[in-house]
């Protein structure tokens, strides 16, 4: 037995590279940025922030949700899997690029909001996604009861 499952939180590095293929399949391609905190260890040792990029790939609905909602500084958290594709190049090269297959993404936010995370949008789904925008009736007295509620 084996699992091959990435679950990510980071900020897109620029806007989604979208691509509509021969049979109108939808792919996006994006950079997502993840960073561990700088920390000092026990002895002293100043470890500096340490950021990671992963090229993530997005297909059907998933692509359609991101060419509609996904920005340069969107925060997201994705699941999906590793997948590593080889080709040879100009030169006769063989060059390989390892990407994250995502499953399901959730839009958390933009890195500069001044009023907090943006509503939490699901996609189960990546044929069918149920993205509902935001509509002018949030921020009813009921919504602002919850905000301590979140989980984060």
């Amino acid at each position: 037995m084996s699992v091959n499952k990435v679950i990510l939180i980071g900020n897109v590095g620029k806007d989604p590279d979208i691509r509509y293929l021969d049979n109108n399949v939808c792919v996006a391609n994006f950079p997502l940025a993840t960073t561990d905190r700088a920390y000092t260890t026990r002895a002293g040792v100043q470890i500096p922030e340490k950021t990671e990029w992963h090229n993530i790939v997005l297909w059907r609905g998933l692509a359609e949700v991101a060419e509609k909602y996904v920005r340069k500084g969107t925060q997201l958290y994705i699941e999906g899997k590793i997948r590593t594709r080889s080709w040879v190049d100009q030169n006769n090269i063989t060059r390989y690029t390892t990407e994250i297959y995502a499953d399901n993404m959730e839009l958390l936010g933009r890195k500069n909001d001044q009023i907090g995370m943006a509503p939490v949008q699901q996609i189960d789904n990546p044929m069918q996604p149920t993205l509902n925008p935001p509509t002018q009736e949030s921020g009813t007295e009921a919504d602002n009861n919850n905000i301590d509620d979140l989980p984060f």
